[in-house]
C-alpha cells in the first residue's frame, strides 16, 4: 500500500505534472495554498496561480472569465467554502452557462476534526450532485487524485472535485485504469457488495481482507465518478451479491452516495441496505480517530454491517 499522503496533496501534484505540457492551466486559491495542497502547483508554475485572497465568490467568477478566454481555471479552497460559500456563483456562472472551470474541494467530511462543524464539509456531494451539467469526482487515495487531475481537465464543462485532509495509504497504483463515470472494481465477491467513495474506500478495503479472514467474500465498488454514476456496474454487482449492500461515504445522509445507490436499487426485489454515513447531524470539534469513532466511520463498522446482513456474529 506504500506510505501515508493526503488525496489533497497527489492531487496537485498530479496537475503540475500535467500543466507541464498543457499551458491553458491555471490555479486559483482562495488563501489555503498549504490547506489545499495546491503549493505544490504555486512551486512549480508562480506565474500561473493567483492567489485571490478569502474570496471564493470572486474566485469563481475570475475563473469563469478566464474559461471564456480559453483558459481551464482549477479553483481551491476547504470544501466548505468552494462548494458552499461561492454555491450561487457556482450555479449561475459556471454550472448554467456550462463553462470549463474546475472547482476542488479539499477537507471534504468531518476529518477536518480540529475545525468543527463549522469547516467539517458534509453537503458537499449532495450539493455539486444535484448541479445540471456538473460532473463531480471523488478520488480514494492519493494516486488516484493524481490521475482525477488528468481527467478533470479532459472532462469538459463544470467539474467538481473532492479531496481529503487525512493522509491515507494507497489501495490503488498509479498504472490502475480509471475510467470517467464507471465504477472501479477493486474486489471480487459473492457475500456482500461494499460500494464506497473517498476515504472510505480506504476503510473498506481495509475490512473486506479482514472479511475474508472470516470466511465472508465481499466486492469492493470505489466509486471516483459520483456523477455520470455507474447504475449498471451497481446493479449487477449487488445482484451477484444477493441483494446485499453496503455503501460507505463521509458526508451527510442525504444527497450523497447512499442516495445514488438507492436510486439505481429501486424496483430491484431482494435488496437488504446498509448505509454508513455521518448521519443527520453536524460534525464537531475533536481528535480525528475519535470523530470517526463516533460517527461510525470505520472498518469495523462496515465489517460489524457485514456480519449482521449475513446474520453472522462478529
Amino acid at each position: 500500500m506504500g506510505d501515508k499522503k493526503a488525496s489533497r496533496f497527489g492531487f496537485y501534484q498530479g496537475l503540475a505534472e500535467l500543466a507541464a505540457s498543457k499551458d491553458d492551466i491555471l490555479v486559483l486559491d482562495a488563501d489555503l495554498p498549504k490547506t489545499t495542497g495546491s503549493d505544490a502547483f504555486r512551486s512549480a508554475y508562480p506565474d500561473r496561480f493567483i492567489n485571490v485572497g478569502i474570496s471564493e465568490q470572486n474566485m469563481i467568477g475570475m475563473a469563469a472569465g478566464l474559461a471564456r478566454t480559453g483558459y481551464v481555471p482549477f479553483c481551491g479552497s476547504m470544501a466548505v467554502f468552494a462548494a458552499g460559500r461561492a454555491f450561487e456563483i457556482i450555479r449561475n456562472s459556471v454550472a448554467y452557462p456550462y463553462l470549463n472551470v474546475k472547482i476542488v474541494g479539499s477537507h471534504g467530511g468531518i476529518t477536518a476534526a480540529g475545525d468543527g462543524a463549522t469547516h467539517q464539509c458534509i453537503e458537499d456531494i449532495a450539493i455539486m450532485r444535484a448541479l445540471p451539467n456538473m460532473t463531480v469526482l471523488s478520488p480514494c487515495d492519493s494516486n488516484q487524485a493524481k490521475k482525477i487531475a488528468q481527467i478533470a481537465y479532459e472532462t469538459p464543462g463544470p467539474v467538481y472535485v473532492r479531496t481529503s485532509r487525512e493522509p491515507t495509504e494507497n489501495v490503488t497504483d498509479e498504472e490502475s485504469e480509471i475510467v470517467l463515470g464507471k465504477a472501479q472494481k477493486l474486489s471480487s465477491g459473492s457475500d456482500v457488495c461494499i460500494v464506497s467513495t473517498g476515504m472510505m474506500t480506504v476503510l473498506a478495503f481495509r475490512a473486506v481482507n479482514k472479511l475474508a479472514e472470516d470466511g465472508i467474500s465481499a466486492t469492493l465498488l470505489n466509486i471516483h465518478t459520483i456523477k455520470p454514476f455507474d447504475t449498471e456496474s451497481v446493479q449487477n454487482e449487488v445482484k451477484s451479491c444477493h441483494g446485499r449492500v453496503i455503501v460507505a461515504e463521509e458526508a451527510g445522509l442525504f444527497g450523497g452516495l447512499g442516495d445514488a445507490v438507492a436510486a439505481a436499487l429501486v424496483g430491484i426485489d431482494g435488496i437488504s441496505f446498509r448505509h454508513i454515513s455521518v448521519g443527520d447531524q453536524f460534525g464537531q470539534s475533536g481528535e480525528t480517530h475519535k470523530l470517526l469513532e463516533f460517527y461510525g466511520i470505520t472498518e469495523e463498522n462496515i465489517i460489524a454491517n457485514a456480519h449482521e446482513m449475513l446474520g453472522r456474529s462478529v
